[in-house]
């Protein structure tokens, strides 16, 4: 059996800063332009959405992280109002630009929040540049098993890129009742995973934005499920403090792949979030930002040891 997961107390609610604060700022990191949201003072957190998602997802949450730390969620290069290039757009190649982008921004380390596609990216940030991570906080993450929803494995196959744009053009996502059927035959809810989704989906209508979005998924999904698989290093997150936030009924990446990274590294925090589905942090914000400060509060920066850092990688477990 799995180590239980952690019960939070609630915390009262903080203040929040304005909405205008978290207006999109633009910056040029190697000849493309990052757009990214960035405000509040004090210890660094870096929120990373995930596939067809934008900076816009934390939008519930930032406002009241900005009142005690910076908060820097930038829009993935290929999504949002980032560029969106013909290039790299693997895991590695995602970690080193947000690397840049909060190096670029003044900020040497960070805590790390990484949602779905965000997660991996996180998880890659904490791999290739551990100096940089002082925690890492993964939300539904992906990276950490097989299984994968039907509609993300689908968008791998040949000639998605012919049937992508039909599926995200505005008579049928107005179509509503249409549209709900779909999601429901694969396992979607009405509510916030539908919505998500709808909204993701519509932003392939651009063919740029479109092209980005095949290229990521292929890299780390194919028609079976996700290619990437993060065990064989999760021996490595001992030597950080590590959280694992999952909605129980969760459609897009199951509840099963946090159990089980629960139980890999037996140090990390599990909170599983009953009611919510692949988007917890929009589900249940409040709740979320409890966990979230909660265990920021109750831990130490890691502080990586470059010595010990090289015996792990050479041994396999912490030093």
């Amino acid at each position: 059996m799995p180590p239980a997961a952690t019960k939070t107390k609630p915390a009262p609610t903080p203040r929040r800063l304005p909405a205008k604060d978290f207006e999109l700022k633009e910056i040029e990191l190697h000849g493309h332009r990052v757009a990214y949201r960035c405000a509040g003072s004090g210890p660094a957190i870096v929120l990373v959405h995930g596939i067809t998602s934008t900076s816009a997802t934390w939008e519930r949450v930032m406002p009241y992280l900005a009142t005690k730390f910076t908060v820097i969620a930038p829009d993935l290069i290929g999504h949002g109002e980032s560029a969106k290039p013909r290039g790299d757009y693997s895991l590695g190649a995602y970690a080193s630009g947000v690397r840049d982008l909060m190096v670029t921004l003044g900020h040497e380390s960070a805590t790390f929040v990484g949602h779905s596609l965000g997660g991996g990216i996180a998880m890659q940030l904490a791999y290739q540049f551990p100096e940089r991570c002082e925690r890492l906080v993964l939300v539904d993450s992906g990276g950490l098993g097989r299984e994968l929803s039907l509609l993300l494995r689908a968008a791998t196959l040949p000639l998605s890129e012919v049937v992508l744009p039909l599926l995200a053009s505005t008579r049928v996502l107005d179509a509503g009742r249409s549209i709900s059927r779909l999601f429901g035959r694969l396992g979607l809810h009405a509510g916030t995973d539908m919505a998500e989704l709808a909204r993701g989906h519509a932003s392939l209508a651009d063919p740029e934005a479109r092209a980005a979005f095949v290229h990521t998924l292929r890299t780390i999904v194919d028609p079976f499920g996700q290619r990437v698989d993060a065990s064989d290093r999760l021996y490595l997150a001992e030597n950080i403090p590590f959280m694992l936030v999952w909605g129980e009924r969760d459609p897009i990446i199951p509840v099963e792949h946090g159990l089980s990274t629960h139980e890999l590294v037996p140090s990390s925090r599990l909170e599983l979030f009953e009611g919510a589905g692949h988007f917890p942090h929009l589900d249940e914000p409040q709740r979320f930002l409890d966990v979230l400060l909660d265990f920021i509060e109750s831990t130490d920066p890691a502080d990586v040891d470059p010595e010990e850092w090289r015996k792990m990688l050479k041994t396999g477990r912490r030093a």
